[in-house]
């Protein structure tokens, strides 16, 4: 009997016909396990606009309120504004939880074909949108000042 040999074993073959690590896990687990977390994280960005976007929405709600306490008239200049700039923040949220369930399916067919999945049409149009975001808020507080 040749020790060499005997020491060694067959690897175990997963699912997709893959060599099985040490543990009798997927090779590829931690990029599923990435991919999960970044769908997650995506979606936490887009509670997070969401949210945003119910306070700006609520703004000129919470000036009228906080001017009637303080027996003040309302100085709120084309408070008009929050209310649709509020709702666009809203439903950008909603479209970034459906692009991140969009961009977690395709990660995963790519991760089982043993493909890269890289999207960087994805990320310039994402990064644009944070972008004027970030300018219209700075101008809706420039207007409203």
């Amino acid at each position: 009997m040749n020790l060499q040999n005997a020491d060694q074993s067959s690897p175990e073959q997963t699912r997709e016909g893959q060599p099985a690590n040490d543990r009798g896990r997927d090779r590829y687990t931690s990029d599923h396990l990435a991919n999960e977390r970044t769908f997650l994280a995506w979606i936490r960005t887009s509670i997070a606009v969401i949210g945003l976007g119910f306070v700006v929405a609520k703004f000129t709600v919470w000036l009228r309120e906080l001017s009637a306490r303080l027996d003040q008239p309302t100085q709120a200049r084309h408070s008009s504004l929050s209310m649709p700039l509020g709702i666009a923040l809203m439903v950008l949220g909603g479209i970034l939880a459906l692009t991140a369930a969009w961009r977690y399916r395709t990660v995963k067919a790519a991760i089982l074909k043993g493909q890269s999945a890289a999207a960087e049409r994805t990320t310039i149009t994402v990064s644009i949108i944070v972008a004027c975001i970030a300018a219209a808020l700075i101008a809706y507080m420039i207007v409203s000042a």
